[in-house]
């Protein structure tokens, strides 16, 4: 993405906030509406544990880009310490995740514009493409600001949630489902209504809510002093998962049962509907439409900036690093947008199982690219001893929590195939990685031919 011929003109405050609200998204505006049904209020644990998990791997991250100035990416650690091939499979495997989850995003705006219209969910869907496409062909100083400024509109809603729902508390305030207290969490069949199986199901989830976790440490990087900027954002990660995923969810916890909680619609928007302000409930859909849109928006410009750094390290096909008049990636751009607009796709075929396959294919690939910044971390240490020695930010507790945390995602993808939402997701995903496997052997091979 900072190849020199794109223009640097995104500020450390666009950086910040877009680090900021990339992680507050579509997977806990709306995802956690299925999470919650799954699990109950165990859905809080979960999300500690993935977050806690999530912590070490940009812990490991931070170590891994102080360790050498000049990494631009993930795929530059991945070629250092694993080789050619997993640079490649990862890059490409990056761009996928990004794809799926402005899937994901384009798939909500959908089920968002039904609050107001009984319209099909592709039609919104379509047309969001379209509109957010336009904008990205724009100058990236105007996707900074408007990304900032959204950002700072998904702080603002979670902030307000979370002060009515401490007022809301006091007062012992009743809506139609009952009382807003703290008993509402474990009233209802207790802290785990579900058992323990529900509450291993919502950890796919609970995985998406947190993609993109790992662009606080990368953007980091791009600023001015990397040595200060790294270890602040990955430090503040834990307070900001207390705050923002496990604070928001308690106070929606509070106010609601768990049980008037479902995966058709926001939870967000629901408790607004439930302490009887509608048109709070149509003001905070607007705020998770848009958040979705955004998210989609960010989707669409990292996905054609991957496709750029791809093309420039030889690694896709040349065209991608062609620039428009507005230092622009477009042809990068123009392929993405008609890769993510197969969301709008899916909405019209499978409108209540779109969403699900594709957070599901967008975990996965995570959960890849997380492990990939692990091993890389093992490998580092072991090949590069006097560099973590000297290392002014190590990551703790490693090598042991680097095993702990693999395995946890081990788990995860074992519990996935045993859930009949995720089964096919999963099973579908590694044709993926086949594919991206022959295409480097195969470009190899010509290489050396030649």
């Amino acid at each position: 993405m900072e190849q020199r011929e794109l223009k640097r003109d995104l500020s450390n405050r666009h950086v910040q906030l877009i680090a900021i609200g990339g992680t507050i998204g579509t997977g806990l505006f709306l995802g956690s509406g299925k999470a919650i049904q799954l699990a109950g209020p165990s859905i809080i644990f979960a999300y500690l544990i993935v977050g806690i998990a999530l912590f070490f791997v940009m812990r490991a991250l931070g170590e891994l880009l102080l360790s050498k100035a000049g990494y631009q990416s993930l795929t530059d650690i991945a070629e250092e310490y694993l080789g050619p091939w997993a640079s490649f499979v990862t890059g490409w495997t990056y761009w996928f995740c990004w794809i799926m989850t402005a899937m994901a995003d384009v798939i909500a705006v959908g089920v968002y514009v039904k609050y107001w219209f009984n319209i099909p969910q592709w039609i919104p869907a379509l047309i969001c493409v379209i509109i957010l496409l336009g904008l990205n062909l724009l100058t990236v100083k105007l996707f900074g600001e408007l990304e900032f400024w959204f950002a700072l509109i998904k702080v603002i809603t979670i902030l307000a949630l979370i002060i009515i729902g401490v007022i809301l508390l006091v007062m012992g305030f009743k809506t139609d489902a009952g009382s807003v207290t703290v008993q509402n969490l474990w009233n209802h069949g207790g802290l785990f209504p579900n058992g323990v199986s529900g509450f291993l199901l919502s950890f796919q989830m609970v995985i998406f809510a947190y993609v993109g976790v790992e662009l606080v440490g990368v953007s980091a990087a791009e600023t001015s002093n990397p040595k200060k900027n790294i270890p602040s954002a990955i430090n503040k990660i834990p307070l900001r998962i207390l705050f923002f995923y496990v604070g928001a969810l308690i106070v929606l916890l509070f106010i609601n049962p768990w049980m008037e909680l479902n995966a058709a619609e926001s939870p967000f928007v629901k408790t607004f509907s439930l302490v009887g302000i509608p048109l709070a409930a149509g003001i905070i859909n607007f705020v998770v439409l848009t958040s979705a849109a955004s998210a989609c928006n960010s989707g669409m410009f990292s996905t054609s900036r991957i496709l750029y750094n791809l093309s420039k390290n030889d690694q896709g096909p040349s065209k991608f690093a062609k620039l428009n008049k507005n230092h622009v990636p477009s042809n990068g751009l123009f392929v993405s947008t008609l890769v993510i607009s197969a969301g709008a796709l899916l909405s019209k075929l499978i409108p209540d199982q779109a969403f699900g396959i594709v957070t599901t294919i967008s975990a996965i690939c995570f959960i890849w690219v997380w492990s990939i910044i692990l091993i890389c971390h093992l490998r580092y240490k072991k090949t590069r001893p006097q560099l973590h020695a000297t290392s002014a930010f190590k990551a703790p507790l490693t090598p042991f929590i680097n095993y702990i945390v693999l395995a946890l995602f081990a788990v995860i993808l074992v519990i996935m195939l045993f859930s009949d939402a995720t089964r096919p997701a999963l099973l579908l995903t590694p044709v993926w990685f086949i594919l991206l496997f022959i295409f480097y052997w195969t470009r190899r091979k010509k290489k050396i031919n030649l």
